[in-house]
């Protein structure tokens, strides 16, 4: 962990506008490395899902939270449960947690923003 802090903030005393230690997992080494680049802001990988949470690592002292490769795991993941009980007993029950194109519809449209000009 010394070796992190030391390294992080040759970064921020180099100028590094955000400082990222992939691989940080408790409180403690969150709240460490936190306090040792301040004010710099940290961005730490959500890694733990049984207690990192928005509000907990804003509470740390976390500027910028990555999820990583995660939510394509995630979708793959349901990808491959849904093939498996297709190819398991020939439902498509499955597919019923697909989200309606409308909703993704509603989304992408949101996202792309006004561009009429």
């Amino acid at each position: 962990m010394e070796t992190v802090i030391s390294r992080l903030v040759a970064f921020a005393d180099a100028g590094a506008d955000c400082l990222f230690a992939p691989g940080l997992r408790t409180s403690s080494q969150i709240k460490r490395v936190v306090s040792a680049v301040a004010p710099k802001p940290v961005n730490v990988l959500a890694v733990d899902p049984t207690w990192m949470t928005f509000d907990a690592l804003a509470g740390l002292g976390v500027r910028r939270i990555s999820v990583g490769s995660a939510l394509a795991r995630t979708a793959w993941g349901a990808f491959l449960a849904s093939a498996r009980n297709i190819a398991a007993d020939g439902s498509f029950h499955s597919l019923a947690r697909a989200e309606p194109f409308t909703k993704l519809d509603e989304m992408f449209s949101g996202l792309a923003g006004d561009h009429s000009d």
